[in-house]
């Protein structure tokens, strides 16, 4: 198989994502939303929220947005998850913040 990429599932997923968007009627902001719901009913880790917090904030979404998915999700995927979802979120937050501070820095 040849790929005429460095980065063909970077890619593949950038498309995929996308594809999604394209095809999806729900406000930028509910769409994220959705995402988000759907990366803790899939017990997802940190890397993937981090992928939705730059477009999140882009939105506008709030913390308290993201904290009312959490609670409103808790009783169909379960308290685990929805724990293990808000410490994820809070690593990716932590990853964001770093990769930011380390751009600033750069350009600094």
């Amino acid at each position: 198989m040849s790929t005429a990429s460095d980065t063909p599932v970077m890619d593949t997923l950038a498309a995929m994502t996308a594809d999604s968007i394209d095809r999806c009627g729900l406000a930028p902001d509910m769409l994220l939303l959705a995402r988000i719901a759907a990366l803790a009913a899939s017990d997802a880790p940190p890397i993937s929220y981090a992928a939705h917090i730059d477009p999140a904030l882009k939105t506008g979404l709030t913390a308290d947005q993201v904290q009312d998915v959490l609670v409103a999700i808790a009783p169909i995927v379960g308290t685990a998850r929805v724990m293990t979802a808000a410490g994820n979120i809070a690593t990716a937050l932590g990853i964001a913040i770093a990769v930011a501070d380390a751009e600033t820095g750069a350009l600094g």
